[in-house]
């Protein structure tokens, strides 16, 4: 009986020691994870839709350059930038030129996902979007619809979508 509730008891130990640690990976650990403090500036894109037309895959990578500017009299933290699928890419080259990344598709190769990129009050910063037509080899032929996706802390523009398509010929 006695070993009987020592079992009991391990478990019910064992279920606490993981119920806390879930509870503190669900809290973002704490010191781990930097505070950013809410803005409330506006990045705005001055152009947030690109058309590249056709494109050959043979013809290898195109690119897009897209600006962002901040319209606010704050300074805005670019917390997190990725894409939407693995072909395609970003960097970002700050107001100093300064340039970080590349960014890609969390869970597949893509990169890095946390930016932590400011950008001063009337400052403007370009967004590189590199896609690879070939990456999905034949079956990529066809439209392409892309998009980047920036996390900022800004409270006015928290996510903003830079967005590009391509019709994919051999």
């Amino acid at each position: 009986m006695k070993s009987k509730n020592i079992i009991i008891f391990a478990v019910i130990i064992l279920a606490i020691i993981i119920g806390l640690g879930f509870l503190g990976s669900q809290s973002g650990g704490g010191l781990s994870k930097k505070a950013s403090i809410a803005s409330a500036s506006i990045l705005s894109a001055l152009e947030k839709d690109f058309d590249f037309g056709t494109i050959a895959m043979k013809n290898g990578n195109v690119s897009k350059v897209f600006e962002l500017k901040n319209d606010g009299a704050e300074p805005i933290v670019i917390n997190k930038v990725y894409t939407s699928c693995m072909c395609t890419t970003a960097e970002i080259t700050d107001a100093k030129g300064e340039t970080s990344g590349p960014y890609g598709m969390p869970g597949h190769g893509g990169g890095i996902s946390t930016a932590n990129v400011k950008v001063g009050a009337g400052e403007t910063i370009k967004v590189k979007a590199i896609f690879n037509p070939a990456a999905h080899g034949p079956s990529g032929i066809g439209l392409a619809n892309r998009t980047v996706f920036i996390e900022t802390n800004s409270s006015q523009t928290p996510k903003v979508e830079l967005n590009f398509r391509a019709m994919v010929t051999n």
